[in-house]
């Protein structure tokens, strides 16, 4: 009984290693493992590999059963990358589509996601492919422009969205804001007719609400939810952006948050039992670009363009503690603890995830940098803690760090 009981505790752990989308599989960006470090070393924790070929690009990872999907440029051919987590080494590549250029970095954006023996990929121009995670053969693609979508200026940043049987992307444009496709097939399902706001770079969520599935986007315009079986608009409410909306939304008891930078701040509203809409608050206490916002328990933490790294209450928006011992970059939570990503310098903080106040447990550089970045990017792909591994990426340098793996079963 004991050994049983050791083999399902392991398995659990084993499952909540796995991160196969942007942000999480629940899109939070809170790692489900227990067990990690709660203090650095002085020099950090210890590298376990370098990756010097994951291509250009701000794409991020997913990671499911010790391999690491991710996108990058080589050339002049935006690719889709599996890579061992183990050893570091690529396992296999898979052509994802044309390079899309861009005066802060060329290559792709987007974050993979695994569903299965399928891993879905969407690249800087807006191709949405399926391939099998085994070789990376592609099964099939769509193309956003073809449902009537425009290229964003920075290209189409969002991961795609696994719901159920279909596949949840943001075309944008005249024919609807959002598509879904069967994720077997690529067939269509259905695209907002009622929504044709421009695509923008924020990633959809899903949860359920008023005894519906609900799938979540932000847009320049609005905000909305959308029935996932048919797309049909539940609700919609004006969000005013500027330049580019970036942040994923976040949900809880009802509550939507948004975020932008470019001076906006954010917003909360509250949906109500029929759907209706109730703004909560809307402040400049989160001016947050693209570095992302985390709710861990009841508070929000992000950094804040106006103000530096902020602690803000959820329901309120109530702003608990400011600092600005790092600067601008971005967020992500792992056993209680926030992983923290200077964009400008590579510098990598440990802080407790807590209301009381900054409470710094390591710092380190990322070292080496990338010779390839144009000087106007920055280091901006977001830091995910997995398998007990941080993963971090500047271009073609990816890197993995032992930050103390998962408790062991007794």
């Amino acid at each position: 009984m004991k050994a049983v009981l050791s083999l399902a505790l392991l398995i659990t752990t084993a499952q909540a290693a796995d991160w196969p989308t942007f942000r999480g599989p629940d899109r939070t960006d809170i790692s489900g493992e227990k067990g990690l470090l709660k203090e650095w070393p002085s020099a950090g924790p210890k590298k376990v590999w370098t990756n010097e070929d994951a291509g250009l690009g701000y794409s991020g990872y997913a990671i499911v059963g010790g391999v690491l999907y991710t996108m990058g440029a080589r050339d002049a051919v935006e690719y889709l990358i599996a890579i061992d987590t183990a050893t570091g080494k690529e396992k296999w590549s898979a052509e994802a589509g044309a390079l899309l250029t861009n005066g802060w970095g060329d290559g792709p954006r987007s974050t993979p996601t695994v569903d299965g023996d399928k891993v879905y990929a969407m690249s800087g121009k807006g191709t949405l492919g399926c391939y099998s995670v085994a070789d990376g053969k592609q099964i099939w693609s769509a193309s956003m422009t073809e449902l009537g979508g425009k290229v964003p200026g920075w290209g189409y940043c969002e991961s795609p969205l696994v719901e159920g049987t279909l596949v949840i992307a943001t075309p944008g444009g005249a024919k609807g804001t959002l598509a879904a496709f069967d994720k077997t097939t690529g067939k269509l399902a259905w695209q907002t007719a009622d929504w044709t706001d421009g695509a923008q770079y924020s990633s959809v969520i899903a949860v359920n609400h008023n005894g519906a599935r609900q799938l979540i986007q932000l847009t320049m315009q609005s905000i909305a939810g959308v029935d996932a079986k048919d797309g049909k608009v539940l609700w919609k409410t004006e969000f005013p952006g500027k330049t580019a909306v970036i942040p994923t939304p976040i949900f809880k008891d009802g509550q939507v948050f948004v975020a932008a930078g470019y001076g906006v701040g954010c917003k909360a509203i509250k949906i109500g039992s029929n759907n209706s809409v109730e703004t909560v608050y809307e402040t400049t206490d989160m001016v947050n670009h693209h570095g992302g916002v985390v709710l861990v328990g009841d508070h929000l933490y992000g950094y804040n363009d106006k103000g530096g790294w902020t602690c803000m209450e959820f329901k309120t928006g109530k702003v608990v503690w400011t600092e600005k011992k790092l600067g601008k970059g971005a967020i992500h939570c792992a056993d209680g603890m926030l992983y923290l990503l200077e964009e400008k310098t590579g510098t990598v903080v440990l802080i407790e995830a807590s209301p009381k106040g900054w409470s710094e447990k390591g710092r380190f550089t990322l070292n080496p940098q990338t010779t390839q970045r144009s000087p106007k990017g920055m280091i901006w792909t977001h830091p995910v803690v997995s398998g007990g591994k941080l993963f971090l990426r500047d271009q073609e340098l990816l890197f993995s760090f032992d930050v103390g793996g998962a408790t062991p079963a007794p």
